[in-house]
């Protein structure tokens, strides 16, 4: 059974690559520590993000959790969703569909990509894979960009 690549070469490095564990792709999140999510790739309307596995959030069989799984791909289809301008958008989950396609442990990878983007609304689609390239979930979602205000002072 031939497995796909886990990374995706078209997808641009992160321009964030080194920042703190509560940071994703430039916007301040501190689920991202607790989570162990890394975003590894974004631009062209595409993200890719890595979890690393955390037996805290393993299910009773010590894969990783599907509430975990979902997280993953909701923060990595979002992550697509501003891949235009990552540092100026922000973003709130309008939806989010999940199919669970087989259990997954250690760390997994998301890719996803923006399918249509409008003024306010994206839409976008994602996977998420093992390590070995097995793929664990599909998902689609819709997200509201919301504009990041500069900080005061600035």
């Amino acid at each position: 059974m031939q497995h796909q690549s886990t990374t995706h070469d078209n997808i641009p490095a992160s321009p964030f690559a080194g920042e703190a564990p509560d940071m994703f792709f430039g916007l301040p999140m501190a689920m991202a520590r607790a989570m162990a999510l890394r975003g590894e790739r974004i631009g062209h309307d595409m993200a890719q993000v890595r979890m690393g596995f955390q037996a805290t959030q393993a299910n009773s069989r010590g894969e990783v959790h599907g509430g975990a799984i979902a997280t993953l791909l909701d923060c990595t289809l979002a992550a697509a969703a501003r891949a235009h301008d990552p540092a100026a958008h922000g973003v709130a989950t309008i939806d989010l569909t999940l199919h669970y396609v087989a259990a997954g442990s250690g760390d997994l990878i998301a890719t996803a990509r923006c399918e249509r983007r409008g003024r306010s609304i994206s839409f976008a689609r994602g996977e998420v894979r093992a390590e070995d390239g097995t793929l664990v979930a599909l998902a689609t979602g819709s997200f509201k960009l919301i504009a990041r205000q500069p900080a005061a002072g600035s």
